[in-house]
């Protein structure tokens, strides 16, 4: 399901008189004037909503003799939220492209000639600092504290308290006296 026909879908559903036609339908197929007769509804409401489901890939309809039947389309519901929300969406490329501006932005602003002029006070500002920082260190290798306060000193003179907000975002990991990058 594309994000279009999830949002199509989404819409659709948040009307109440649709969801006792859902709640009807997945008991057994009806038609239009049964599924009135049922909800106390006129034809005309019915025909209304079955169509914007119909539209929505909610249900199916088929002829049987002289009535046109709905029947519910169990498949559309049984698709997990989550695989909607993880779909690539067709401006992913963009939002990619803006967070990268941002980092450059922040980046740009707390660093001059490769020093950190200071700490950021917010945190996700911090965070971008702190990952730049990690750039510094070899992944997988292992480092004593001397050899990570003397890397974060040539960024800033405060690498305890750099050396600690690496810790605590999960960048550095820490056993015993030796760290390394997580």
């Amino acid at each position: 399901m594309t994000e279009a026909e999830a949002i199509k879908l989404f819409k659709c559903l948040a009307d109440k008189s649709r969801m006792k036609i859902l709640k009807s339908l997945i008991v057994e197929d009806m038609y239009v004037e049964r599924l009135a007769e049922r909800l106390n509804l006129t034809p005309a409401t019915i025909s209304f909503h079955l169509k914007k489901l119909e539209d929505a890939g909610a249900v199916t309809s088929y002829k049987d003799q002289y009535y046109m039947m709905y029947s519910l389309c169990k498949d559309i519901f049984i698709t997990n939220i989550l695989d909607i929300i993880k779909e690539e969406t067709p401006d992913a490329k963009e939002q990619e492209e803006r967070e990268n501006n941002y980092r450059k932005k922040v980046i740009n602003a707390f660093f001059e000639y490769g020093r950190l002029k200071s700490i950021p006070a917010q945190r996700k500002k911090e965070r971008i600092i702190l990952e730049e920082i990690a750039k510094a260190f070899e992944n997988g290798k292992e480092y004593s504290e001397r050899e990570i306060n003397i890397i974060i000193a040539d960024f800033h003179d405060d690498f305890c308290t750099l050396r600690r907000d690496m810790i605590s975002e999960g960048l550095l990991e820490r056993t015993g006296n030796i760290y390394k990058l997580k």
